[in-house]
């Protein structure tokens, strides 16, 4: 029952703040690729909250390794929405995409966005070079995880600065459980602590 309960909740946060969006009057004036854009934003958000779940070993059914090999087809799946939520857009208007990604766009989300969007390519990145990368693990994953809190931090300041097609409570609810959920994981798993923790 727990484990149902667990999955349930999380579907929930997935599902509620992109329904909530499905419905916002704004897409009455946008065309298909300009909504194409903004959902596959509001998906990486969705998929912000699953990551750390998946690292920390919070989802029942899912062993250690296979929540680590999740981990790596949903960072995955996060450059992808990445990559449309920003290909829709320059499709839409490519000079204001290009003074975004010159950070010379004079609205603050923007620039908050595609601070979140260089970091999610580098922990991408990073992640893929693992194993040819000279660094002990505890390095790799303090720039990993590093690399995911300005992810996050990123996302959600450009999130909130929005008023978009998400609808405002779900929007900062979601906002504040990606940021939950990124903290309680990195706290749990000492994320920063470069050397083990000696007992006395």
């Amino acid at each position: 029952m727990r484990a149902i309960l667990i999955w349930a909740a999380l579907a929930a946060c997935i599902v509620v703040p992109i329904a909530a969006a499905a419905f916002s009057p704004l897409l009455q004036w946008r065309d298909a690729v300009y909504i194409a854009a903004g959902f596959a934003g509001i998906v990486a958000m969705t998929l912000l909250l699953v990551q750390p779940l998946l690292a920390g070993g919070y989802l029942p059914g899912f062993s250690a390794y296979r929540g680590r090999r999740l981990h790596r087809w949903i960072g995955g799946c996060l450059v992808a929405a990445v990559v449309l939520h920003v290909a829709g857009l320059w499709i839409t208007s490519p000079p204001d995409v290009i003074d975004v990604l010159l950070f010379r766009s004079p609205t603050p989300f923007s620039l908050w966005g595609v601070i979140a969007m260089w970091a999610v390519f580098a922990a991408a990145l990073l992640a893929v070079l693992r194993k040819h990368l000279p660094l002990r693990p505890r390095v790799w994953r303090l720039a990993h995880t590093s690399l995911a809190l300005v992810i996050v931090v990123g996302t959600v300041v450009h999130a909130l600065l929005i008023e978009g097609t998400m609808e405002t409570v779900t929007k900062f609810v979601l906002c504040a459980l990606v940021l939950a959920a990124f903290l309680k994981v990195a706290v749990d798993l000492k994320a920063w602590a470069i050397r083990p923790r000696r007992d006395a």
